[in-house]
């Protein structure tokens, strides 16, 4: 053991030392190795428990993640639910509208079409009325050609201005009232005779149309032209006034006036604008130049007249009659007083009728609450008054 088996810094180092070294170093190696162990177990513990805990939050993280997923899970069905929802209404309410766009739709093409179907019946109408305005244009044009044809004959010209004239007299006097074409004693025929009333004599109406110088003198086309055809339209006229006032008037046979009707107002009005001596002419020889109208307007006078003397003929009749009348109203008011008086009467007797009856029932009243007990406190004491009181009845 003590064998030096090296020498150290000038030192033996024995076996015994070098074995005291060695189990120091082993003793120095195992506390080391208690140490690192030691070390190794804490670490592992620390590590165990921070693997727990990380574990640990790790489990609790994962159950918040499962909750948030189960919660997330509720949510998406909620909102699936919801969704559906919305989307049943949305589609029911996109087909409510579809339907509604429909039948509106259906009843606007509905309404465009009764109004197109109107307005095509209207159109149609018009087109009939329209059919029928021309056919009645055509047949005016026709009987304006006929009537110019008419108006173009001297003879027909005269006819149309006759009948025209016989119409205004027969629309506006009674029958009776007028004659045409009655002959005078001279042999002569007026267009028309209107009997005066008071047996006076009547009043000559004659037609007459110069038309042939009036229409010279619209279509003169130079004053030369103008002045001739006017010339010949003024002797037409002075021709007719005078053929009127030697013929018809009849001093004792006719009126010392005559009328001289012009068919047309036209001429009528050319007449008084541009041929004033004519008129003048015509008053000085007592003939009265008339148009439609103012005969119109003459023959109302005329029927006033006859209107007034026809009354004053009748006055004596109309003041008999009222005079009747008078006495009738005096005897139905004497019948109406009388018949008053009987009315009065029977309303008096009806009142005493009642006042009796009343009487009667309460008598009645009487007699049965005395019979049968009955109505003490009301039952009167019966009097001489009361006992007479039905003889008084029986004779009202």
């Amino acid at each position: 053991m003590e064998t030096t088996i090296a020498i150290i810094a000038g030192r033996d180092v024995t076996v015994a030392d070098a074995v005291l070294a060695a189990s120091g170093l082993a003793l120095v190696m195992l506390f080391l190795a208690a140490i690192v162990l030691l070390r190794s177990a804490r670490a592992r513990q620390r590590a165990e428990a921070a693997a727990a805990f990380r574990a640990a939050e790790l489990e609790n993280q994962v159950g918040t993640l499962l909750q948030a997923q189960a919660e997330m899970t509720g949510r998406m069905q909620t909102m699936a639910e919801i969704f559906g929802e919305r989307q049943a209404e949305l589609n029911k309410a996109v087909s409510e509208r579809l339907d509604g766009m429909g039948h509106r739709l259906n009843q606007s093409v509905g309404e465009a079409t009764k109004h197109t179907q109107d307005n095509l019946k209207k159109l149609h109408e018009r087109l009939a009325v329209l059919d029928a305005a021309q056919q009645n244009i055509t047949d005016l044009a026709g009987q304006v050609t006929t009537l110019s044809n008419i108006l173009g004959n001297k003879q027909s010209r005269g006819a149309f201005g006759q009948g025209r004239m016989e119409a205004i007299v027969a629309d506006g006097l009674p029958k009776g009232a007028y004659s045409f074409q009655a002959a005078l004693k001279s042999g002569t025929r007026p267009d028309c005779l209107i009997f005066m009333p008071n047996d006076a004599p009547p009043l000559v109406i004659d037609a007459k149309f110069p038309l042939e110088g009036y229409n010279a003198a619209k279509a003169a086309d130079s004053p030369e032209a103008l002045k001739s055809a006017r010339a010949q339209f003024r002797g037409d006229l002075i021709k007719h006034i005078k053929d009127i006032k030697d013929r018809y008037l009849i001093p004792g046979e006719t009126q010392d006036t005559a009328f001289m009707f012009v068919p047309s107002e036209t001429v009528f009005a050319e007449i008084h604008e541009h041929f004033d001596e004519i008129v003048q002419r015509a008053y000085k020889a007592r003939v009265v130049i008339v148009s439609p109208s103012l005969l119109m307007l003459s023959v109302q006078v005329i029927q006033a007249v006859l209107r007034d003397q026809r009354l004053r003929e009748q006055a004596g009749v109309i003041q008999g009659e009222v005079l009747h009348l008078m006495d009738d109203i005096g005897r139905l008011d004497d019948r109406v007083r009388k018949l008053q008086t009987h009315f009065l009467q029977a309303q008096k007797d009806v009142d005493l009728i009642l006042t009796s009856a009343d009487k009667v029932t309460k008598r009645s009243r009487r007699i049965e609450g005395l019979g049968f007990g009955e109505g003490v406190e009301d039952k009167e004491e019966i009097t001489p008054e009361l006992i007479s009181e039905p003889r008084l009845a029986a004779r009202s």
